[in-house]
């Protein structure tokens, strides 16, 4: 008998669900606005009604569910898998699971959003042929996942990692983790808009304006590199300043895990070589040894959002 899996990709923006089979095939979705600013439990309570209409979309019904799978932007506690700190939607020491089971009463876990794309992208995607992986995903904030031996890495504790707030910069921007100069500061789509913006405001003559139709709040993170590729010497730094912070956590990560291949996910992948050839440049120039050690590889993701919701599906078949 087939066995189907729910896999609910919780994000600030939306919620994202996909019914996935024993393939990794997706065969049921369903996609509704977080509205991030409401009660937590009635964000849970549009979680179960999205996990039910993917359900009914797939053609089936609850009774062919094996389990579901959440990832969640946070830290999850072990054990009780409670949400320690979702800090993008205002969550500590919440009971996701708990809350969940109210209104569905499926087998249920919960995994850090980042590690459940990583895991998916080595189940089904572009890491599927390496076993020991780090993924970082560039978006509103910066997640990250390391994958070891096919299994999430959780850490002694079991609260996982979180590569987005290793600090890069002492005393830097501030953080919305409430710390100063962590990687999300820097290399995150909120801060490619915060410097592009920046760089507008410093220099009125250049293209950044025009693209943005002179509104800085249309600023987004295709701005910069847009105007650097017709030639913009203000967007041309932007963006050079923003591989270049990048690259400095990609390198410490190199020396400290030398993973079988990083993955870049998230909206800022989609510039492509772009993106990742000055970023390989850099990362080989700055890690330990790097020109005596082999190269580690620097690819992008491959699955998209779908990475998240299939990695978060298979959370059960990882604590077995």
């Amino acid at each position: 008998m087939s066995k189907f899996f729910v896999g609910i990709d919780l994000g600030g923006t939306n919620i994202a669900v996909g019914v996935v089979n024993e393939q990794y095939e997706i065969v049921g979705r369903y996609k509704t606005p977080t509205l991030a600013g409401r009660p937590f439990a009635e964000i849970v309570a549009d979680m179960a009604r999205a996990a039910q209409a993917a359900v009914a979309d797939a053609g089936l019904t609850l009774a062919d569910i094996t389990h579901v799978g959440i990832g969640v932007p946070s830290t999850i506690a072990p054990g009780t898998r409670r949400v320690v700190f979702a800090n993008n939607l205002g969550w500590v020491d919440r009971d996701i699971l708990g809350e969940f089971g109210k209104h569905l009463a499926l087998p249920a876990f919960a995994a850090n959003d980042a590690d459940c794309a990583a895991y998916g992208e080595v189940l089904a995607g572009a890491a599927r042929n390496w076993r020991n992986v780090l993924m970082i995903t560039l978006g509103t904030g910066v997640g990250g996942g390391i994958i070891l031996d096919k299994k999430i890495f959780l850490g002694g504790s079991g609260h996982g990692c979180e590569p987005g707030h290793t600090t890069i910069a002492m005393d830097g921007e501030p953080c919305t983790c409430g710390r100063r100069g962590c990687l999300e500061a820097y290399a995150s789509v909120t801060a490619l808009i915060r410097d592009t913006r920046r760089a507008m405001a410093a220099h009125p003559e250049s293209l950044l304006g025009e693209l943005c139709g002179g509104d800085p709040e249309k600023i987004d993170g295709r701005t910069a590199f847009d105007a650097a590729r017709r030639g913009d010497a203000a967007a041309a730094q932007v963006v050079a300043n923003y591989i270049h912070y990048l690259a400095v956590g990609l390198s410490s990560f190199v020396t400290l895990l030398r993973p079988e291949a990083i993955l870049i996910g998230g909206g800022v992948s989609n510039e492509g070589e772009n993106l990742l050839a000055p970023l390989r440049r850099e990362v080989r120039e700055t890690a330990y040894a790097g020109e005596l050690m082999p190269e580690t590889p620097i690819l992008r993701a491959t699955l998209g959002n779908d990475a998240g919701i299939i990695g978060a599906a298979f959370l059960g078949c990882q604590y077995e």
